[in-house]
């Protein structure tokens, strides 16, 4: 479980400095001098950082189960599709050139973020089901 802990704390740590804080936090200002492209209303962005919050909130719960030796299924399910629906998304997005128009930062911080939610979503693969091959389904089943 040390190596999910492990990814999940990166997980944390990078949807909240990379998602919550920007998307809840950033003026419309900041954001196009960052090079972003920003939706009116603002208020989609905010509402999108929240749900983003929550993601964080349930990752958090999962690394305390980890850290108890619990295998946190149920985060690890949500993390997959989260992460993996995110990276599907984002590869189509970069294939149609949805911010070639955007500035070089923006255009690397969603490169960037395509790769460590494809990461991400991999790991969960590797560490969650992958792992557990052979062992009961359900969340509460210590390993």
């Amino acid at each position: 479980m040390k190596a999910l802990s492990r990814l999940l704390v990166f997980k944390i740590a990078f949807t909240a400095a990379g998602c919550c804080i920007p998307l809840l936090l950033f003026p419309a200002s900041l954001l196009l001098q960052l090079g972003f492209a920003v939706p009116q209303p603002l208020f989609f962005l905010r509402l999108l950082g929240m749900a983003y919050a929550a993601l964080v909130l349930g990752y958090a719960f999962g690394l305390r189960d980890a850290r108890r030796g619990i295998y946190p299924g149920d985060v690890v399910r949500v993390g997959i599709l989260s992460n993996g629906g995110a990276a599907v998304l984002l590869a189509g997005a970069a294939w149609q050139g949805a911010w070639g128009s955007w500035g070089p930062l923006a255009q690397a911080l969603m490169w960037g973020s395509l790769l460590s939610v494809g990461g991400i979503a991999i790991g969960l693969i590797v560490l969650g089901p992958l792992a557990r091959r052979g062992t009961p389904l359900h969340s509460s089943t210590a390993r």
